[in-house]
């Protein structure tokens, strides 16, 4: 009883059963083409979802960046602010006679009349404050 009988049976040809037979073959191509339009949907929606993400991803980084130039760029501006400040300062004590004065006896060595100017090297002061 092992063995597998073939059955021998015939089809019965009516209208209705070949209705039937139309209408599984309709259903089968109907599934057919709902599996190929969702598997498409599938590889679209993968494929946009890849596009997002990685749109995403670039911008996030760029907005890192941006924000690492941008902390640089301020910490620059702090600096360069100072540096106009004390530039500023300088224009002003430039602009007072007395000042242009001591600059140019303790840089140029212009001194007043009767005054006397001593040269002392700049190594030995710190080797006698040293002491």
């Amino acid at each position: 009883m092992s063995a597998v009988r073939k059955k021998n049976v015939a089809k019965i040809q009516s209208t209705y059963v070949e209705q039937q037979e139309f209408a599984e073959i309709a259903t089968a191509r109907k599934r057919k083409l709902v599996v190929r339009r969702l598997s498409l949907f599938l590889v679209f929606a993968i494929f946009v979802s890849y596009f997002m993400i990685s749109s995403i991803l670039t911008q996030a980084s760029m907005i890192d960046a941006k924000k690492a130039q941008k902390k640089q760029l301020g910490h620059k501006l702090a600096e360069l602010k100072k540096q106009q400040d004390i530039l500023k300062e300088d224009i002003v004590k430039l602009n007072d006679d007395d000042y242009i004065a001591k600059l140019a006896r303790k840089e140029y060595f212009f001194s007043k009349k009767n005054e006397i100017i001593f040269n002392i090297p700049e190594n030995k002061k710190e080797k006698s404050t040293g002491n």
